[in-house]
């Protein structure tokens, strides 16, 4: 977990699981997922999922696993454990790179788009888009509406 293997202990301790792909005996990639509210520090905001629902977050692919289809076979793992676990709806976040092509396949749909950016001190956000009949739902879970936001930025480590 690089920088953030510090933080394991303290996650697993508030719950939170972690999903991880082995490749020959060694670690392909891992993810986390939460039932508890979650900061998304590149949205710089944070989640809640609701009763029946859970969080997938900080997926990481070992650099020498990449683009052979760890992190959808992660997505799958951990779709497949939590339906029969009885959640309804899995949360997912992502970022413009290659492994976000994963989404669709593993049964993810997108509710919201977020084009962020850093300015000195401040976090500049704009949310379009998303399905009109999820509207309800990820303001729940997210708190957020479509729409131009500036704030402070804020560094959590969690």
């Amino acid at each position: 977990m690089g920088a953030e293997g510090d933080l394991a202990e303290t996650r697993l301790a508030r719950g939170c699981r972690c999903f991880a792909i082995w490749v020959d005996g060694a670690l392909g990639g891992y993810g986390w997922l939460s039932t508890g509210p979650e900061w998304i520090g590149e949205l710089q905001l944070e989640i809640s999922p609701r009763p029946g629902e859970a969080y997938i977050w900080n997926c990481v692919t070992v650099p020498a696993q990449r683009r052979k289809g760890i992190f959808r076979s992660l997505l799958l793992g951990i779709s497949e454990h939590m339906r029969k676990e009885g959640l309804q709806r899995l949360w997912i976040g992502s970022v413009d790179i290659p492994a976000e092509t994963a989404l669709g396949p593993a049964g993810f749909t997108p509710v919201l788009h977020f084009t962020v950016l850093h300015l000195a001190a401040l976090h500049l956000t704009r949310v379009t888009g998303g399905d009109p009949s999820l509207a309800k739902e990820r303001t729940d879970v997210l708190a957020v509406q479509p729409g131009l936001s500036i704030r402070p930025t804020r560094r959590r480590r969690h």
